[in-house]
């Protein structure tokens, strides 16, 4: 693993994800999409008058993109 990009890496896992979630919703109602999904319920609104921010962040976790993650570092590994 010497000499390996760690953003390479990254890449490869955020690709994986989303490659994995792409497929648990091409099939709904199987096991695939068996996970958890965690974050903010409702956005975090700043108003600060001249500006307001709203922050939100939702994570769900689903036995596909698990699967994706692996597929990708095991790709990873042999690049």
């Amino acid at each position: 693993m010497k000499g390996k990009n760690n953003w390479a890496c990254f890449l490869m896992i955020l690709s994986g994800i989303v490659i994995g979630g792409f497929i648990g919703s091409l099939f709904p109602d199987t096991f695939l999409n068996y996970g958890q999904s965690f974050g903010t319920t409702e956005p975090l609104i700043l108003n600060l008058g001249v500006l307001v921010l709203t922050f939100g962040l939702n994570v769900k976790i689903t036995l596909a993109s698990i699967i994706g993650i692996v597929i990708a570092i095991i790709i990873y590994r042999f690049i």
